[in-house]
């Protein structure tokens, strides 16, 4: 298995119409999902619903040519009726009917089945009425007579819509019932309102730009927004700008030709191609160098990039996720992060809590890591006692519910039984101290000291703490790990 940074985590089933990804051929084919090719166990089903018989029976009978399941209905309260046993997730409606017309068919399905598309068909006198009916929550509106191109575009997105919405309406229940969005678990006000800013932004294509701490979770966020989006059947590519050299980050992220430099055996792809009709999720995309970051953003603005090598640019349609453990603001100021990248990346942000200002979500925490554990590694630890949760309370957690979760792994793993006592807990639950504030004692500094040889001291100690755990190093010293790496460099260790 590679160790590469890079972590290509899905393939990807979500090209877009006319626009294959990189590998084209027989692999577009196999990823791309049209009407055609849709199986019988995943059939969407769709209500044609048209009082004027030829035209119902056409569009029914073309769907069902497409592979969708489709049925018919003759006016609105037909439909109506269709729809409460059988819950289409999309229906066609004609604007202009007798009796219920499409317009009270609207507001009646959003009512009952509010997760329902519905996308209406109109003559050109009746265009108005169409796009009003939009504004009051319709998906779109085909004119008569139907072009199937535009049928299909239509159909493809409003389907999207639809699963993307019964998505959060089951993650809205999730947290009303358990506290848990997904994978993010938490009922505090701060987790509440992070909650709230994925569900507004993940159905758009925007531009996000997560700030937290170390371990508060941005790629967990990143994933959550890319299943709640439409990209959700491509693939989620992530990258750790951090943890490559600068030498090698350019080619990670845009690829490279064959004979492009000394060990370019072979054509490469970057993740900007992997990532094609998908998401791409950049983590510490301060930590570029300011020249990565110009090309970096020439991507983001005009959608095309050249391989390193290359002689022509390659077009991609990508969203990008990234994430940084510094103040957004302060990495601008201080040159880390340039300006007009900033600008780019930051048209949507969210900014994640460390776990010391969310504590009342402690112990949904402790318990979605014992489910997650449990299951891990086939163990049936129900709980903690009153005193592993004050113990828990009452450390600072510097490496946030990255460090939460490891510290639960091993108490499950050391518990005999079925519940996690204080013993079962590391030394610092025994001492119940943040890990920064034992290092910082341990650390003697005499008169006349230099701060660099202070910072070297301060460095290696905490590297000894953690038993060489460099990452774990970072976290305490509240520094990123390429620093770490390159003052550990510095002193030739």
């Amino acid at each position: 298995m590679s160790t590469s940074p890079l972590r290509h985590t899905e393939a990807s089933s979500g090209s877009s119409p006319g626009a294959p990804g990189p590998d084209s051929g027989a692999q577009a084919a196999a990823c791309e999902v049209r009407p055609g090719t849709v199986s019988a166990g995943e059939r969407s089903r769709i209500l044609v619903v048209d009082d004027e018989p030829a035209s119902r029976k056409g569009l029914q009978d073309l769907l069902a040519v497409w592979g969708y399941d489709a049925t018919a209905a003759a006016d609105g309260q037909e439909a109506l009726e269709r729809s409460a046993g059988w819950a289409p997730d999309l229906v066609i409606a004609d604007l202009v009917m007798p009796g219920i017309d499409g317009m009270e068919l609207l507001a009646r399905l959003k009512r009952d089945l509010p997760t329902t598309a519905v996308v209406f068909l109109t003559g050109q006198g009746t265009i108005d009425g169409a796009v009003q009916a939009i504004k009051e929550g319709a998906y779109d509106y085909l004119t008569k007579p139907v072009d199937p191109t535009r049928l299909q575009i239509v159909l493809d997105r409003a389907l999207e819509r639809t699963e993307t919405a019964r998505e959060v309406l089951l993650l809205r229940r999730q947290l009303r019932q358990r506290g848990a969005f997904g994978r993010l678990v938490g009922s505090s006000r701060v987790m509440l309102e992070v909650m709230r800013q994925i569900e507004v932004v993940a159905p758009t294509d925007a531009t996000l730009l997560i700030a937290g701490e170390s371990g508060t979770g941005k790629e967990l966020v990143a994933r959550t927004v890319h299943a709640l989006s439409v990209r959700r059947k491509g693939a989620f590519v992530a990258v750790n700008c951090a943890a490559i050299p600068e030498t090698l980050l350019e080619s990670e992220i845009f690829g490279h030709e064959k004979g492009s430099f000394t060990g370019a055996v072979e054509r490469r792809q970057g993740c900007f191609e992997l990532a094609d009709g998908g998401t791409l999720f950049l983590d510490e995309v301060a930590e570029m160098q300011p020249a990565t970051q110009a090309k970096f953003l020439r991507v983001l603005q005009e959608g095309q990039f050249r391989r390193l090598g290359a002689k022509s640019e390659t077009q991609v349609n990508v969203r990008v996720v990234a994430a940084t453990n510094k103040d957004p603001l302060k990495a601008l100021q201080g040159g880390a992060l340039r300006e007009d990248l900033y600008y780019r990346l930051n048209v949507f942000a969210i900014t994640l809590p460390p776990l010391r200002e969310r504590m009342e979500d402690l112990p949904d925490l402790v318990q979605a890591f014992l489910d997650e554990v449990n299951e891990r590694h086939g163990r049936s630890v129900r709980g903690v006692d009153e005193e592993v949760l004050d113990t828990l309370r009452r450390h600072r957690w510097p490496g946030n519910v990255r460090e939460l979760r490891n510290v639960i792994e091993r108490a499950v793993i050391v518990c005999p039984d079925e519940l996690v006592r204080a013993e079962h807990l590391p030394a610092f639950g025994a001492q119940a101290a943040p890990a920064a504030t034992v290092t910082e004692a341990e650390v003697v500094l005499a008169v006349g000291t230099t701060v660099e040889d202070a910072e070297r001291q301060l460095i290696l100690r905490t590297l000894r703490q953690t038993g060489g755990n460099k990452t774990r190093a970072a976290e305490i010293l509240g520094i990123s790990l390429k620093t770490l790496h390159n003052k550990l460099h510095k002193y030739n260790t």
